[in-house]
């Protein structure tokens, strides 16, 4: 990896806690100017790998580099990182500028450049004009972009994201992970991001690590995870899949004909030979016909949600989540229904990894 402005990469580090071991061996590379998020359930490791990286834990063995300087020693006021709370951590009794342009007053820059500065970093965020009000005085969304700017005026090298979303609701949440993305994608800055939301982290990254009891269970793209899980756990964790058996049919060239619950369909073979399979079906693969071909199907529970209905089918597949755009109205409990099967949102799981 080049020795670059904003590079980060963790050498075999592991993290401990008296007998218990958070992180065991962690190696991971992060390109300058991507936004990486760190992806997984809770006690997943990923605020430990993140922690580990701002300076607030000390790995147990192994080392942490940041644009090519070995950090893992270094305390954390001096390492070129920046961090966001969930909580924000606005300062109160401090107007917004006061708290954007903290940071640099501490760091020893007078105050008229670091208040030109703050103004600067609060326009970047969409914010002129609200240097004066008081926190309080702000939506969630206005606060957490005071944040964002307080923790970007410093410049780091990295910036650090902890589940900064958590405390918005769900239109809010949207609306900022928008402005996050747009804003880093605009800087090309390097951001580390944690959450625990699939949605979240499909919607802002350009790489997500999905980490499982400390270690990476798969890294890739947005698009490879949700439609080319490496396994079992990554294919139920992204997007929610419906993990069922199939039957790979025949392989031609690097196609599978496979056989899913009495339909056959053409998917990437993925390294799989001809025998039974396993499947990662999205619930937003599949469409509610009354009548017709595909894979027979008992509806057990819908749920009408607007612009969608939420159905539990049983069938040859077993008991499967469905989510139908189409349904105007949900079909009742008790309806023989038949599931059209499109391949995308459908992938054969490798074998070696299930």
């Amino acid at each position: 990896m080049t020795h670059t402005k904003g590079a980060v990469a963790f050498r075999n580090v592991r993290k401990s806690f008296g007998h218990f071991t958070a992180i065991p061996d962690l190696s991971l590379d992060i390109e300058p100017g991507q936004l990486v998020t760190l992806l997984g359930p809770s006690g997943c490791g990923k605020t430990t790998t993140l922690r580990m990286l701002a300076g607030l834990e000390s790995p147990t063995e192994g080392q942490i580099m940041i644009g090519g300087e070995d950090v893992t020693r270094l305390p954390a006021d001096r390492r070129d990182v920046s961090m966001v709370f969930q909580s924000y951590a606005l300062f109160p009794h401090m107007r917004v500028g006061q708290n954007v342009a903290y940071g640099l007053e501490a760091s020893g820059i007078k105050s008229g450049e670091a208040r030109k500065r703050a103004e600067e970093a609060l326009e970047v965020v969409g914010l002129s004009g609200l240097s004066g009000r008081l926190p309080a005085e702000l939506s969630g969304g206005q606060q957490q972009r005071v944040a964002v700017a307080r923790a970007l005026v410093l410049e780091p090298q990295v910036l650090l994201l902890d589940e900064p979303l958590s405390n918005l609701d769900a239109r809010l949440r949207r609306q900022v992970r928008t402005d996050i993305r747009t804003l880093q994608q605009r800087l090309r800055f390097t951001a580390v991001y944690v959450t625990h939301d699939q949605e979240e982290a499909l919607a802002v990254s350009d790489t997500i690590v999905v980490m499982k009891d400390g270690k990476v269970a798969q890294i890739g793209s947005p698009r490879e995870l949700y439609e080319a899980p490496a396994s079992e756990f990554i294919a139920d964790f992204i997007g929610e899949a419906n993990v069922v058996d199939g039957h790979v049919r025949s392989i031609e060239g690097d196609i599978a004909k496979v056989d899913v619950g009495g339909v056959t369909i053409a998917l990437p073979s993925r390294g799989i030979k001809p025998g039974p399979a396993r499947l990662s079906l999205h619930a937003n693969a599949m469409k509610v016909r009354s009548e017709g071909q595909g894979v027979p199907g008992t509806i057990a529970s819908s749920a009408y949600l607007g612009d969608h209905v939420e159905y539990e089918i049983d069938g040859p597949l077993g008991r499967i989540f469905v989510v139908d755009d189409e349904s105007e109205v949900p079909l009742p409990a008790g309806s023989n229904v038949r599931l059209e099967v499109r391949p995308r949102g459908v992938a054969l799981i490798p074998q070696e990894h299930a």
